[in-house]
């Protein structure tokens, strides 16, 4: 009777304005969801700021009430109004003994503040006699506000509470007080430098949520130095197979998943830890192996843990049963009818690519329908996948694709993406010189000015340099066909103006070199240029210097030059141009044509584009005129310092100089105290003493001037002032240097690591959704994925442009004991212990034996963060056979064993997939061609 009493209350309540809250808030709430227009909504809000700014002068408000003022303040932020004038009664709300409304004050406070706000300095002793409450909730309250609203300041007043959490009774509490020295290291790494090895500790934690939670800093440092944390790489292995075997509470699971999350950030860490290393890329190999078999792809999550799969396997050194589990993985994506799922098929097969290139050739059908897939997302996705696949045998079909792409989209960010890409495949990969400076023309004609300026100063001087051998004929043809090319496209309307230089200079240069063009129909067509783009000082000013080349030429061969009349009717514009640049060139060209043979061939010699041109810095043949000036009575140059110099210690004022006013503006530092020289109280300002907790000790660096400023100047005391603004001093820069910390290791990369060393081919899975196959499809397959899967076959020498760059030819990898070893930098987790550097036999996390209660909610995991105790020590002695036929053999009994095909010779099971593979298409293999067929089934 006592319930339903109770209940009846709560109910009448509600009608009239709803578990603890007055209609008058419901009103608000439900009045701004039925706003039909900012307009509305503003007016509402700001009528409901009057409301409150009036409601919180009263004297006296009941505690109820100032709650409820307290959301509505909340909502007023959220809405984007500014509700500043109540900040402070949230912050009084703090201090209150009650749990709700404590809580509710922390809230309002971490969404009011930030961590730079005047009124943080009020909550800190809040805060500290918070963390040191009996009650387990106000402390977790503070140690959210502590994440949200510390500053590095503020960071030594509650560090050592912090540190104590970590030792608390409640699990709630300890992983709260983990994550607040996760975020005061992001804050400030020195400041926690010495704790850090808590996080070690924590990783053994009863609680798994604890150890969860631990995983986030630890995967930072280990990001920022990963061989500091080798000898946990058994360890995470051994958490990671207790999870895959439902070892955790069943609170833990997520659509079925054994705590997914967990698994991820494991999977991202023991990649990490796994990269170039051997050892550690064997003892993760079974556990790996396990979540391909145990992973339910059926569900979004599964396949997240699947693709974090693929990421692990391609930056540890490659296993050929696992790239085979990974190749079937993708097969699945790849089939799929959501966009999201191919998107990350893409993305694992373009990472594997670099391990295994044949995995692409497998898969050759549903790349060609995610190249053609609407989406332009995936579409993207699969040009990069292109990209990393190309080779001199497809690099036609690949950048032609790229270009039409590149027309169709308006995106300039991207498009500017695609030129510079198309660019570096056709320097690298080109088949023919013809073509590529087809390709070039195209990209500089569809991209316009958002190719990169050194994109036409590389082609410019590719031109003229030829192919860095002895053949002159070769060379010739290039410049021949690059001039035919310019000339048919000079004409088209709207070209971009990089083009047109680029265009400009190669008629300069080359026009008349073979005698194929004259002299006046290419100076005719530069006219023209000149004509139709007259509001481009840059393109007239290349179309003047290609006049003058051109003629120089026809000069220097003794060959009469007849200057056509649009010729001189433009010489005669620039020499009255605004623009001095034009004008200088306009009177060079009129100065050449009146010279003779000789002078113009000294000048302008032929095809010397490419010589080196010596300067003479010095200015040495001016050395006998300045000499004779000297003789003569003029006075000697003086440079700037010495000028400046003897301006301020002397009286010499030389006529042709105006004296430098002593007011001028001056730039360098202000002089500090020498060390040695007691200050003068009559003209020395005295500096505020320095807070107890500033630590900085900057030394002061003496600057000499001259002994009379000196004196007369005021000196202003800088020790230990740290410059806010203005221009950097010599001192703020040494200090700044002297404290910056040694750069931590980061993430290697894994784009070359072990390429070539998988032994055996993934089968593919993939099979066609679709009766019958395009022929279009089949041919376009045939070029992207036919010839040779190795995409070391670049453009030879006789025919290429560039050496192929670094990144585009790396077949192996340096193995990390043959290098060099690299001074590591300083261990944040080191307290003087002896550190070890591999892997011992003696399991580090020997305690965390029972770490799970039998009174667990899952049956089956009764012993879940038994945790390490059942996993017997990893020793470094394990052998990768050992390993493989370790899960060869836990895979028996499946639907599917990884089994590579070792076995040379013809397989009888694989013809007869082929030939069923065939007859479903409906093609007879005799009547078509049998090469695309070939390349086709693999």
């Amino acid at each position: 009777m006592e319930q339903l009493k109770t209940i009846g209350r709560e109910l009448a309540m509600g009608s009239q304005g709803g578990f603890g809250q007055s209609k008058e808030f419901l009103d608000l709430v439900k009045s701004i969801g039925e706003a039909r227009s900012k307009a509305e909504e503003d007016r509402i809000v700001l009528s409901e700021v009057d409301i409150l700014k009036r409601r919180l002068l009263e004297p006296d408000i009941p505690k109820r009430k100032m709650k409820e003022y307290i959301i509505r303040l909340v909502y007023i932020e959220m809405l984007g109004h500014d509700a500043s004038f109540g900040y402070i009664h949230a912050v009084k709300m703090t201090h209150d003994d009650n749990l709700l409304l404590k809580r509710t004050g922390y809230l309002a406070v971490t969404l009011f503040l930030n961590e730079d706000h005047d009124l943080i300095i009020l909550i800190v002793n809040t805060i500290q006699k918070d963390l040191r409450s009996d009650n387990y909730l106000v402390v977790c309250a503070a140690l959210n506000a502590i994440c949200r609203l510390i500053n590095e300041e503020t960071i030594p007043a509650v560090l050592p509470q912090v540190v104590e959490l970590l030792n608390h009774q409640k699990e709630a509490v300890r992983k709260k007080a983990i994550m607040a020295l996760h975020r005061f290291h992001r804050k400030s790494p020195s400041s926690v430098s010495h704790l850090v090895s808590n996080f070690r500790k924590r990783l053994c934690d009863n609680d798994p949520g604890v150890m969860g939670a631990t995983l986030c800093p630890l995967f930072d440092l280990i990001s920022e130095d990963v061989n500091s944390y080798k000898d946990l790489v058994s360890s995470f292995v051994s958490i990671l197979k207790q999870v895959t075997e439902r070892r955790l509470p069943k609170s833990y699971d997520y659509h079925q998943m054994p705590a997914p999350f967990i698994q991820i950030k494991l999977l991202k860490i023991m990649a990490l830890l796994g990269s170039g290393d051997k050892n550690a890329s064997d003892i993760m190999s079974m556990v790996l192996g396990d979540l391909f078999r145990k992973c339910d792809s059926s569900t979004n999550i599964g396949n997240a843990i699947l693709y974090e799969c693929i990421r692990c396997i391609s930056c540890i050194l490659p296993n050929p049963k696992l790239l085979e589990a990974a190749a079937d993985a993708i097969s699945k994506f790849l089939k799929s009818d959501s966009h999201n799922l191919k998107y990350m098929g893409i993305d694992g097969l373009g990472r594997l690519i670099k391990i295994s290139p044949d995995i692409a050739e497998q898969h050759q059908l549903a790349v060609i329908d995610c190249l053609e897939d609407p989406d332009d997302t995936l579409k993207r996705k699969t040009f990069e996948l292109l990209y990393k696949m190309t080779k001199s045998s497809n690099v036609e079909v690949i950048v032609d694709r790229m270009i039409d792409y590149m027309i169709s989209i308006n995106d300039n960010h991207y498009k500017t993406e695609i030129a510079s890409r198309c660019v570096e495949l056709a320097e690298q990969f080109a088949p023919s010189n013809q073509w590529f400076i087809q390709i070039m023309n195209k990209v500089f004609e569809h991209a316009g000015d958002l190719v990169n300026i050194k994109v036409a100063h590389n082609l410019m001087r590719l031109i003229a340099e030829g192919f860095g051998e002895d053949d002159d004929d070769a060379d010739s043809k290039l410049r021949l066909s690059a001039v035919e090319s310019y000339l048919q496209l000079i004409s088209e309307p709207k070209l971009p103006s990089l083009f047109l230089q680029v265009i400009s200079w190669v008629l300069g240069e080359y026009g008349t070199a073979d005698g194929k063009y004259s002299a006046s129909y290419i100076s005719g067509k530069l006219c023209d240029v000149a004509d139709a783009y007259s509001s481009d000082e840059t393109v007239k000013g290349y179309a003047v210097s290609a006049l003058m080349k051109i003629y120089a030429f026809e000069i220097a061969s003794g060959r009469k030059v007849d200057v056509l009349p649009e010729c001189q009717s433009l010489i005669e514009e620039l020499l009255a141009s605004h623009s001095t640049d034009l004008q200088q060139r306009a009177y060079e060209l009129q100065a050449l044509l009146a010279l003779d043979a000789r002078a113009v061939e000294t000048i302008l010699p032929l095809d010397a584009s490419c010589e080196d041109i010596e300067v003479d810095k010095d200015l040495s043949f001016l050395n006998g005129y300045i000499q004779q000036a000297i003789e003569s009575g003029a006075q000697p140059y003086i440079s700037e310092r010495e000028r400046s110099g003897m301006f301020e210690t002397t009286d010499y004022h030389p006529q042709d100089h105006h004296e430098v006013p002593t007011h001028a503006l001056r730039f360098e530092a202000y002089e500090l105290p020498k060390p040695s020289v007691p200050p003068q109280a009559s003209n020395e300002l005295v500096p505020v003493p320095e807070p107890s907790y500033y630590s900085e000790s900057h030394q002061p660096i003496s600057t000499s001037l001259d002994s009379e400023r000196e004196s007369s100047e005021i000196k202003l005391r800088l020790d230990g002032v740290k410059q806010k603004w203005g221009r950097p001093s010599y001192q703020s820069t040494t200090a700044a240097s002297s404290t910056t910390p040694q750069a931590a290791n980061g993430i290697s990369t894994h784009s070359d690591a072990g390429v070539g060393s998988s032994s055996s081919k993934p089968r593919s899975s993939y099979e066609p959704k679709k009766p019958e196959i395009d022929p279009e499809k089949q041919r376009l397959a045939a070029s992207l994925f036919g010839g040779s899967s190795s995409r070391t076959d670049k453009r030879s020498s006789s025919g290429g442009h560039k050496p192929a760059k670094g990144t585009a030819n790396k077949t192996a990898t340096v193995p990390k004991e043959n290098q060099t070893p690299v001074q590591p930098p300083p261990d944040l987790l080191d307290f003087g212990e002896p550190t070890a550097t591999t892997v011992t036999a003696v399991d580090p996390f020997k305690e965390l034996e029972g770490l799970m209660d039998s009174s667990s909610q899952d049956g089956g995991s009764s012993d879940v963060m038994g945790l390490y105790s059942d996993a017997a020590p990893v020793t470094t002695t394990t052998s990768v056979d050992s390993l493989l036929s370790e899960l060869s053999d836990s895979s028996k009994g499946n639907s599917r064993t990884y089994q590579p095909q070792t076995s040379k010779g013809p397989n009888t099971k694989e013809a007869l997939e082929k030939d069923a593979l065939v007859r479903q298409m409906g093609v007879n293999p005799t009547s078509q061609n049998p090469t695309l067929f070939k390349d086709l089934l693999g």
